[in-house]
């Protein structure tokens, strides 16, 4: 009987082999695993961290979110503040400056009344155009008037120049305030997104910066000089107005002044003038009582004059015909004596009457003018 044959299927290990390979495998298998449990513990490590940072950086957006929120909200109510105030100031300065428009409106019609007085003034005739304290009164009134009128014309200019700073104060102020509010709609809106918004998608390149962004403290800073350089308006359009109103009143007050003495001086003149009137018609009816006298008085003279021809005429011819007696009879009697003396007397009283009579008839005539 033949014995069977065994081929040999290749190299053989050994039991110890065997069992060091199945320890090696054990062990590699156990490595893996511990490896995987590694990177599945630092994987879900790094899952919960980065989940924490994601939720706390969101939190903290949000944070930052609600704190710009508030703060645009807060520098939105002060630009509102600040505008409704440079409102309030400039309705103020309109109205001062109307003021001093109706006050220089006012002081055209007393001007043309000082101009036309001394005007009027000017068409005295004689001794009466005299430079009395009325004229100078009224110089005076106009000098000042055009000083008023000059002063409250720069006050004018003056408002309508600080008029133009507020308006651009204001208009800047409105775009300021205009940027706030959409930015605090754009803000709100970016707070109320969550991670289950619809809105919400990848975007890209988010983190550009935009050409024209400011930091935050130019931003902080560019709010604060408007609202500062609005202050500082309104604090000069204050003073301004109060400048104005003070010097209003002091021009009044001057104008009211001049105008007091002016007509002071005018009513005490037309006192004078009444009173020399008065004087003058007194003198005029006294002269022309005295002139009446007077004429009376030469038709006095005129009649003792001619009354005193005749007699004269009688002595004469009484004279004339004595020279006729003959011889010795033409003597120089007492007869004679006493017409010579008569006629004397006559030419003499004639002579006398006819002076008195050349001087009345020369006062008369100078009464007469």
């Amino acid at each position: 009987m033949k014995s069977s044959s065994f081929s040999k299927p290749g190299l053989c290990h050994n039991v110890p082999e065997w069992n060091r390979n199945n320890q090696q495998l054990s062990t590699t298998a156990q490595h893996e695993q511990q490896v995987s449990t590694t990177v599945r513990q630092e994987g879900k490590c790094q899952r919960n961290k980065i989940e924490c940072q994601t939720t706390f950086d969101e939190s903290c957006t949000s944070g930052r979110l609600r704190e710009r929120v508030w703060d645009l909200a807060r520098w939105k109510e002060v630009l509102e503040s600040c505008a409704q105030k440079v409102d309030e100031e400039m309705q103020a300065l309109t109205l001062s400056k109307e003021q001093s428009e109706h006050a220089l409106a006012a002081t055209v019609t007393p001007l043309e009344v000082s101009t036309e007085c001394l005007t009027l003034r000017d068409g005295r005739r004689g001794m009466e155009r005299v430079v009395d304290p009325v004229d100078e009164e009224l110089r005076k009134e106009v000098v000042l008037i055009e000083r008023v009128q000059g002063v409250l014309q720069q006050h004018i200019d003056k408002a309508l120049e600080q008029l133009g700073v507020l308006q651009e104060i204001r208009h800047q102020l409105t775009s300021d305030l205009q940027n706030k509010m959409e930015a605090l709609d754009i803000d709100m809106t970016c707070l109320s997104l969550t991670t289950l918004s619809p809105t919400i998608s990848l975007k890209p390149n988010p983190t550009r910066i935009p050409s024209g962004s400011s930091t935050p403290q130019e931003w902080l800073e560019f709010s604060h000089s408007n609202v500062s350089c609005a202050h500082n308006a309104m604090q000069k359009s204050q003073q301004l107005r109060e400048e104005t109103s003070l010097s209003r009143a002091q021009l009044q007050n001057e104008m009211e002044a001049q105008c007091r003495a002016t007509e002071f001086t005018l009513r005490k003149r037309n006192h004078d003038e009444k009173q020399a009137r008065d004087e003058l018609q007194w003198q005029i009816k006294t002269t022309e009582d005295e002139m009446s006298e007077m004429e009376a008085h030469i038709l006095g003279l005129e009649a003792d004059l001619q009354a005193k021809t005749f007699p004269l005429m009688l002595a004469h011819t009484r004279l004339e015909k004595r020279t006729a007696r003959p011889g010795m009879d033409l003597c120089r009697d007492e007869v004679q004596r006493g017409l010579v003396d008569e006629v004397q007397q006559l030419e003499a009283s004639i002579l006398v009457l006819k002076k008195k009579l050349h001087n009345s008839n020369l006062k008369k005539q100078s009464k007469s003018y």
